[in-house]
């Protein structure tokens, strides 16, 4: 058995250049249904509502959005509550960000690395999912320290809790239900890539960020909040 004792450092097949156009379409699209069943999605809603109470109108930019599902969660959140939201997504990669164009054609979405972004004006809120474990922790921390420097009211993160349960689980259940060779390889890996608490706080006490909240949320991620204290006197 997998001990995981340690974060994994091979790297996702998704992180590769030229994968077929096709491929990825189907990758966002069983990234989005696994979001919906296990909980994703509503983690990253929780994350957002921390935010959320009693703000009228909102500017969220997400990093590394992937098919723009987490802002699509967001966005119909936004509009039952009467909430005017300008959702925007950041994307490296050209196709996938073609394909979050045509299934959000009302958020917007730049194809860029985000560390080189020209934002004019701070979003109000950044947030990531299932992005910070493709970093490295050296890369992670300077990740962590731009969303501090360019968000208004804070940053969240919803990513995955390293753990022998959820690697094998997800393995079983890519390799039953699953059609993408992407999905099947990189779920499994991104849990061995993924974090303990312990190591989220070292991460946060590292670039000064102590005040950070972490959560554990079923199933098997971590919630990372950090908000400004200018703004807000608590989570």
């Amino acid at each position: 058995m997998l001990r995981l004792t340690h974060r994994s450092n091979l790297k996702e097949l998704l992180d590769a250049e030229n994968i077929p156009a096709d491929d990825l379409v189907l990758n966002m699209q069983e990234l989005d249904t696994i979001n919906a069943y296990l909980g994703g999605h509503q983690i990253t809603l929780a994350g957002f509502k921390k935010f959320a109470d009693k703000k009228k109108s909102i500017r969220i930019l997400e990093i590394g959005c992937g098919g723009g599902d987490n802002l699509r969660v967001i966005q119909t959140y936004c509009r039952k509550k009467g909430i005017e939201v300008h959702c925007t997504g950041v994307e490296l990669n050209p196709h996938i960000v073609a394909y979050a164009r045509i299934n959000h054609p009302d958020i917007h979405f730049i194809i860029s690395d985000y560390r080189k972004m020209n934002l004019t004006t701070k979003p109000d809120i950044i947030f990531s999912s299932l992005f910070c474990h493709h970093f490295e922790d050296h890369d992670l921390k300077e990740q962590l320290q731009w969303m501090r420097l360019n968000s208004g009211w804070g940053f969240f993160i919803n990513d995955l809790h390293r753990h022998f349960l959820a690697y094998y689980s997800i393995q079983i259940l890519t390799r039953l239900f699953s059609k993408s060779y992407l999905v099947k390889n990189d779920a499994p890996l991104s849990v061995a890539r993924g974090f303990k608490k312990s190591e989220w706080q070292e991460l946060l006490n590292e670039v000064r960020m102590n005040e950070a909240r972490i959560a554990w949320r079923w199933a098997f991620r971590h919630l990372i909040i950090y908000q400004h204290k200018k703004e807000f006197d608590e989570i």
